[in-house]
């Protein structure tokens, strides 16, 4: 069985005098929920929702930010299919019970795929080699 996420991830420099707000933005920003498209921040604001909670609903989040459901929903499908969140009993979570421990997931996870990757090269390189 393929399983297939895709996530984005960036290198954001911190400042000295960064605050918790600070902070979350750039992990945020790091793991691509910025985009130039999302002028008002919503997937952040998302987020942010999901981090501060222990499992909140798509109709919480979208009373709680302001923002249509439709775009909620949006946002929580995009947290999905990125592997960041996960969904149990029309509630949504990250999937690891914090946030330190959903960037060691997220470690291991591109480890294990830069691992797959490196096999295939291998094999790619002893196949040219032979020709």
């Amino acid at each position: 069985m393929i399983e297939e996420f895709s996530i984005t991830v960036k290198k954001i420099k911190r400042s000295k005098q960064s605050d918790l707000n600070d902070d979350i933005q750039i992990i945020s920003q790091s793991l691509g929920l910025f985009t130039k498209r999302d002028k008002e921040k919503s997937c952040f604001r998302v987020f942010v929702e999901i981090l501060k909670s222990m499992g909140v609903t798509a109709e919480e989040v979208t009373l709680n930010t302001n923002l249509t459901r439709a775009t909620v929903i949006h946002h929580l499908n995009y947290l999905i299919k990125s592997d960041l969140v996960i969904k149990k009993n029309h509630k949504y979570f990250l999937r690891s019970k914090n946030l330190e421990e959903l960037i060691s997931q997220i470690n291991r996870d591109v480890d294990e795929t830069l691992d797959d990757l490196k096999k295939i090269a291998r094999n790619i390189d002893s196949e040219l080699t032979l020709k």
